[in-house]
């Protein structure tokens, strides 16, 4: 190396140590490194710590899971996902969590503020479990499982099958056919080879948990809250939980179907071969802004085979309370015994009033509806028909209503003549010219009895009519419900929970003319001085009639209305058809003619001359 080469060595090693002497950190900058250093390591150990605490949770979850659910933990765990289908009425969703629709809109029909009427939407509004006890001593809820969905297409109806399948054979499948124009759906639920394998082989019944809330349709929440609940079919007989409390229910025999009911729609779960060991309950929801109704739980058991030897067959209807489409579910089933009886989730009364409405009111107001779309007229004419019928009864009980006050007079000479002490020697008189002149105090009574069982078919038949639902007449939008002229919101103790926050106008007419009818009645049967308190009491009675009827179905309260209208007017027409002097006289020429007694009057008036005597000598012997 020479000389020249030695001396730049030299000034390049001289500047490198210089620039480092000068540019070397001071001791707040190596403090600072220091610190920046073990920031960055004791980042790394959180990170490498909370990494393997994940992996450790994961693997301990992993382990709890399949200690869980077993041989069910491969469909444990997945995400929700929905298969909607469609038909002419329904429109549906199935979700792949639990296997059972989700949600159920009937296309039809609206709410009451015109939304899509949404029978459930969600696992918290409707949900159907399985409890299956494995044979590994697990017990595993279908509703938190995860199947697999498909879809097929049939020629009239459409199929969706939810499977769990373990390979080798083994599946459990929940099966759902929509019928293109039908508001009732078949369901099966279908097991292969699970006897033994994951299911207990000696196994036949499944056991079922069906939850669902009853959510607010209609205007009226308190009125559709009565109509609302659990309905239940026994092998003969239809029976319900009581609508205006919270009600539970062990049922000791077996079920046909349960529904989960409210004034014009339901969803009713029906088995082929019978529920078992069902236990029943709903709780009314207290809260007064919710527009949840009630809250229904059922538990039962149903027969199943783990290994396909035969399917367990359900129906589920998710449709409106028609009767006519309830009705025509049982048209093809000749045994009674077979038929589901679904229609009795139309309210109309028990025993001869459903027969009232079932054979006269319902053809009545169908033949009309042929004929006339607007509901106010087809109540008008219904009420026409029906008060014509009732004519020979209405003018039988006017007569003898005219007989009693052309015979009053005559009455008050005996009451006269006989003093109120002597109550039975009066009262003997008093029938005595009764019986020859050919009145009877309950001539009148017997006509009215006979019309009772018609005036409570109306009652049940309007407000459960979803025919009248949302149907508008004269100022009233919805003839199913009240029609409110004047309305508040302040809660009124008392007033409110029993009259409502509104005033109807079809209830305040039906009740002022109510008031008009008790005057025109009460003139037609003369005075009630023997009964001061009575007059008080029939005027008391249309007003009690107000705060009954101001929630109910506005289409109730016009039917009332134009009845007592009718009524009032077939009396003025009876006054003068009806001559009270030549009644008179035709009684009084009864009273001449010989009068043949039964022997039941005659065992009576034996008792009464016997009861007679007895007085008298009790009478004479207190004066000795």
């Amino acid at each position: 190396m020479d000389k020249n080469t030695a001396i730049g060595f030299l000034l390049i090693a001289l500047i490198l140590i210089g620039f480092s002497w000068f540019n070397r950190p001071t001791p707040e900058q190596i403090a600072q490194r220091q610190r920046y250093n073990d920031s960055i390591a004791a980042l790394n150990q959180v990170a490498q710590s909370a990494q393997e605490r994940e992996v450790l949770i994961s693997e301990t979850d992993s382990t709890a899971e399949v200690n869980a659910f077993g041989q069910f933990s491969p469909f444990s765990t997945g995400e929700e996902t929905l298969t909607t289908i469609e038909n002419d009425y329904l429109k549906l969703s199935f979700s792949n969590k639990g296997g059972f629709i989700s949600y159920a809109e009937l296309k039809q029909y609206k709410t009451y503020d015109q939304q899509p009427l949404v029978l459930f939407d969600g696992e918290e509004d409707m949900k159907l479990n399985y409890v299956l006890r494995t044979n590994d001593a697990r017990i595993i809820n279908t509703s938190e499982l995860y199947f697999v969905p498909s879809v097929k297409q049939l020629q009239d109806a459409q199929e969706v099958t939810m499977t769990l399948d373990w390979g080798e054979g083994k599946t459990m499948s929940f099966v759902y056919t929509i019928p293109n124009n039908d508001y009732m759906i078949s369901y099966k639920v279908i097991a292969h080879n699970l006897g033994g394998a994951i299911l207990p082989g000696n196994q036949d019944a499944l056991e079922m948990q069906w939850s669902g809330l009853i959510r607010q349709h209609e205007k009226g929440k308190s009125f559709e809250n009565r109509y609302s609940g659990i309905n239940y079919k026994l092998v003969d007989d239809v029976e319900k939980l009581n609508e205006n409390k919270s009600d539970d229910e062990i049922v000791k025999t077996q079920v046909k179907w349960i529904a989960y009911k409210d004034q014009f729609f339901s969803t009713v779960l029906i088995a082929d071969e019978m529920f078992s060991a069902v236990s029943l309950s709903h709780i009314i929801n207290e809260d007064k802004n919710s527009d949840i109704l009630k809250d229904c739980h059922s538990e039962m058991l149903v027969s199943f085979d783990p290994n396909g030897g035969q399917a367990t067959n359900f129906r589920i209807y998710l449709g409106p309370n028609k009767f006519k489409i309830l009705n025509d579910y049982d048209k093809n089933v000749e045994s009674d015994d077979e038929k589901l009886l679904i229609q009795r989730l139309v309210p109309l009364g028990s025993s001869i009033f459903r027969w009232v409405n079932r054979w006269l009111v319902i053809p009545l107001f169908n033949f009309f509806g042929k004929f006339f779309s607007n509901y106010g007229l087809i109540i008008f004419l219904m009420t026409l028909v029906i008060k014509l019928i009732l004519f020979p009864l209405t003018y039988k009980s006017y007569l003898s209503s005219a007989k009693m006050r052309v015979l009053r007079p005559q009455i008050e000479e005996i009451n006269k003549r006989i003093p109120a002490e002597k109550a039975l020697e009066r009262q003997q008189a008093t029938m005595d010219l009764y019986k020859r002149a050919g009145a009877s105090p309950m001539g009148g009574c017997l006509p009215m009895l006979l019309q009772f069982p018609i005036l409570i078919a109306m009652f049940n038949f309007f407000p459960s009519s979803i025919e009248l639902r949302q149907e508008s007449f004269l100022w009233a939008d919805d003839l199913s419900s009240y029609d409110a002229i004047v309305s508040w919101t302040t809660h009124i103790p008392l007033i409110s929970n029993t009259f409502g926050n509104h005033i109807s106008l079809f209830c305040l007419l039906m009740t002022i003319v109510n008031v008009i009818y008790t005057k025109v009645n009460m003139d037609a049967q003369g005075s009630t001085q023997q009964m001061p308190g009575m007059k008080l009491t029939m005027y008391l009675m249309p007003f009690m009639f107000l705060f009954m009827f101001n929630n109910y179905a506005a289409a109730l309260s016009y039917y009332y209305l134009v009845s007592m209208l009718v009524t009032i007017i077939q009396t003025y027409l009876f006054r003068l058809a009806v001559d009270d002097e030549k009644l008179l006289k035709q009684l009084n020429e009864n009273k001449k003619k010989p009068v043949k007694k039964s022997k039941f009057m005659e065992r009576l008036e034996k008792m009464q001359k016997e009861q007679l005597e007895l007085q008298r000598q009790a009478a004479k012997a207190k004066k000795k």
